[in-house]
């Protein structure tokens, strides 16, 4: 009883800063009639093709680059694999204006080509972390057997690896489909005005055209998406974790043989790949039509040519670092709280910890605009006109930052003995002293790493930030848009200056999140 009674803080949580606000966008689409104009507009239909389109498009490039880098991950022994994973990581993390600019830097122009390989691009890691995971877990001897047998290595891998990875490989493309469908600024960097998504037009009705309505319509066609492809990714999800249990023990790496060297000179030529947009940016930033310079880089202390900001760069930069620290620690308390009562709902039986682990995890496969978009419609209800609040964007991102704390706290949560918690209290320790004494110990790494996850995370985020930033108090990604969108070389050189220090304290995480990584899973 006392675990169900401290659900409902979590629980709470959610329905007020997640749940309340999608509901309204529903009801709003419902009840102004947009819904019946959606669905008998040919553009809308049009909106739905491209943006279902280039997600089918970009996942099915992320899947056959990830499986190279999912098999080296899983069974080989080579040096500098922990420098592999954390350079697979790079780009998942990176803000999306970030990725945008970069891949920007190639094809000025935008395009489709450009969105298909962006969003691709951010999803390598998805496909290479989740499919490894089991791989690991595969039992060689069946492969061996069928290569004792006269199966050439392709074919033993078609017939006999393939057919094992394929829960993982569905689960991860659901996944992917589900990111790339929902992308915002890639779309919005990349696609300009010829090329919209659901995402993006959602943004443009609301911020530019004032059509709630219409815009509300089309976040419910965008969540009744998103809600199918949950479902299939659960369906995913599960046959995944029953291969788990039917396959062996994780058995070790080894180094490569014969033919296996070519899948690792795939696998290094798709991280090359991965890193060539991050070196380009870092080129565009330094490169002037009068040569190599630091002037975007310098230019950041002022508002942009001719005042294009209302505050400077510099000012924006700190305003995100406060901001992404805020959401940050929001997601701790609300995260590990809500892991501990999945643990203890968990031991004490019931249906009540899959609910909350499911509610806990929906943040992520729900539209950033369509949760910034109904924080507008809601926010002004709570005391004090909630939507003027300076801690709106910090919650706001904390809900993208939650999920991602409880998965990687709780299996390290698991992982402790009951045994040592049942002899502290035993001896006298306090619940609290339970936690410090025994958990805090344990899972002291993992609650860092999530700390620098959920911190560049949130200091990336821009669906819902574009709608929920005050203008004279505006994130760097939400500069980062504003200087791109205005003429002037010094506006671009900015913009792509912010870029580039965005992108260090995003790898800078990254090498500390591998460094004090766990391994509990590769599963996102």
């Amino acid at each position: 009883m006392a675990w169900s009674a401290a659900a409902l803080l979590p629980l709470g949580f959610l329905a007020v800063f997640f749940a309340w606000p999608v509901l309204a966008i529903i009801t709003l689409g419902l009840r102004e009639g947009g819904l019946d104009t959606a669905l008998t507009s040919s553009d809308t239909w049009d909106l739905v093709a491209f943006t279902l389109g280039q997600a089918a498009a970009s996942t099915l490039i992320a899947v056959v680059a990830g499986l190279p880098v999912a098999f080296v991950l899983a069974r080989c022994r080579i040096r500098g694999l922990g420098l592999i994973r954390a350079a697979v990581m790079v780009p998942f993390v990176l803000p999306t204006v970030v990725v945008g600019l970069a891949f920007r830097a190639f094809w000025p122009d935008g395009g489709v080509v450009p969105i298909v390989l962006a969003n691709a691009f951010f999803n390598v890691a998805v496909v290479a972390r989740t499919v490894g995971g089991l791989w690991a877990h595969t039992d060689r001897r069946a492969e061996d057997a069928a290569r004792a047998l006269g199966a050439s290595r392709p074919r033993a891998f078609l017939n006999v690896v393939l057919p094992a990875l394929m829960p993982a490989i569905g689960s991860a493309a659901a996944v992917v489909f589900l990111f790339c469908a929902t992308s915002f600024g890639v779309v919005l960097i990349l696609g300009g005005a010829r090329y919209r998504t659901l995402e993006t037009e959602i943004y443009l009705r609301t911020v530019e055209l004032f059509d709630l309505s219409g815009a509300a319509a089309l976040s419910l066609l965008q969540f009744t998406a998103v809600l199918a492809v949950l479902l299939l990714g659960g369906l995913a999800r599960r046959r995944r974790e029953t291969a788990l249990q039917l396959r062996g023990r994780e058995e070790l790496a080894r180094k490569p043989v014969g033919g296996e060297w070519a899948v690792v000179g795939v696998a290094a030529a798709v991280v090359v790949a991965l890193f060539t947009p991050v070196v380009g940016l870092v080129l565009k930033s330094l490169s002037t039509r009068d040569g190599w310079s630091l002037a975007g880089y310098r230019a950041l202390a002022s508002t942009g040519d001719r005042g294009t900001l209302a505050v400077s760069g510099l000012d924006a930069a700190l305003n995100s670092l406060r901001t992404a620290t805020d959401a940050t620690a929001i997601a701790l308390v609300v995260g590990v709280f809500s892991a501990f009562v999945l643990i203890g709902l968990k031991r004490s039986g019931g249906r009540l910890a899959e609910a909350l682990d499911t509610a806990l995890m929906l943040p992520i496969g729900v539209s950033a605009v369509t949760v910034g978009f109904g924080y507008l419609v809601t926010m002004d209800a709570l005391p004090g006109d909630f939507r003027t609040s300076p801690m709106l964007v910090p919650l706001a991102q904390a809900l993208v930052v939650t999920p991602l704390v409880v998965r990687m706290v709780l299996p390290v949560l698991r992982s402790v003995d009951e045994r040592l918690r049942q002899a502290a209290a035993t001896l006298g320790a306090s619940p609290a002293r339970v936690w410090v004494e025994v958990d805090l110990p344990i899972v002291g790494r993992s609650l860092v790493a999530a700390a620098g996850f959920g911190f560049v995370v949130a200091l990336g985020e821009f669906g819902a930030t574009s709608f929920l930033a005050r203008s004279d108090a505006p994130t760097l990604p939400i500069v980062i848009a504003r200087l791109m969108s205005r003429p002037g070389a010094l506006n671009s050189q900015m913009a792509y200056a912010a870029c580039a220090l965005l992108m260090v304290v995003t790898i800078a995480c990254v090498l500390l999140i591998e460094r004090l990584r766990v391994p509990s899973g590769e599963e996102f």
